[in-house]
C-alpha cells in the first residue's frame, strides 16, 4: 500500500512534468503502449490501483483461509519483478520516477522476504514459483492490455 500510495500522490504531477522528456526517450512501442498512461489524472490511477489492489487482496484470501498459494504467489512475483522496472526506468531515464523510493526500499524487501519465508517454511516450494510464473505469463498481458486499453479510453485515444 505505501508503494501504491507514492505512485497515487506522485503520478499525475510528474506525468505532466516530466511526458515532453520522457515519452521521446521510450522506445516506440512502449510509447504507444503508454503513451496514455502520461494523461492519466490522479483519480484514473487510484481506479487502476484498486484494481491491482483488489487482484491482491483476494488471492491473499485464497492462501490465508484457503492455503491455496498460486494466485498469491504470481501476484508477489510480480509485486517483486514489478520493483526491478521501477529501479531500472529510474537509471534510464537518470530522474525520479513515481514509487520508485517505495520500490526499492519496501516492496522489494518485502516481496524477496516472504518468498524466502514461504520457502524456508515449506509452504511452498520452487516448482510452486515455477508454477506461478507461468500463471503470472498467461494471465498477465491479457490483464495489462485491459489496463492500458482503460487508460486509452480514458484519455479519449
Amino acid at each position: 500500500m505505501f508503494h501504491d500510495f507514492e505512485e497515487i500522490l506522485t503520478v499525475e504531477a510528474w506525468a505532466v512534468k516530466h511526458r515532453d522528456k520522457v515519452l521521446p526517450a521510450m522506445p516506440p512501442f512502449a510509447r504507444k503502449a503508454l503513451s496514455a498512461s502520461f494523461n492519466c489524472d490522479t483519480r484514473q490511477f487510484a481506479q487502476d490501483v484498486l484494481y491491482v489492489f483488489t487482484v491482491i487482496v483476494a488471492s491473499t484470501v485464497l492462501a490465508v483461509f484457503f492455503s491455496f498459494y498460486l494466485p498469491f504467489l504470481a501476484a508477489l512475483s510480480l509485486f517483486f519483478i514489478h520493483s526491478f522496472t521501477h529501479a531500472f526506468q529510474a537509471l534510464y531515464l537518470k530522474m525520479y520516477t513515481p514509487g520508485v523510493w517505495s520500490a526499492v526500499l519496501i516492496a522489494l524487501p518485502y516481496s524477496a522476504y516472504t518468498f524466502y519465508r514461504y520457502l524456508a517454511a515449506n509452504i511452498v516450494d520452487w516448482a510452486d514459483i515455477g508454477q506461478s510464473l507461468i500463471l503470472l505469463a498467461i494471465a498477465g498481458p491479457p490483464l495489462l492490455w485491459l489496463l492500458l486499453k482503460g487508460r486509452a479510453k480514458a484519455a479519449g485515444q
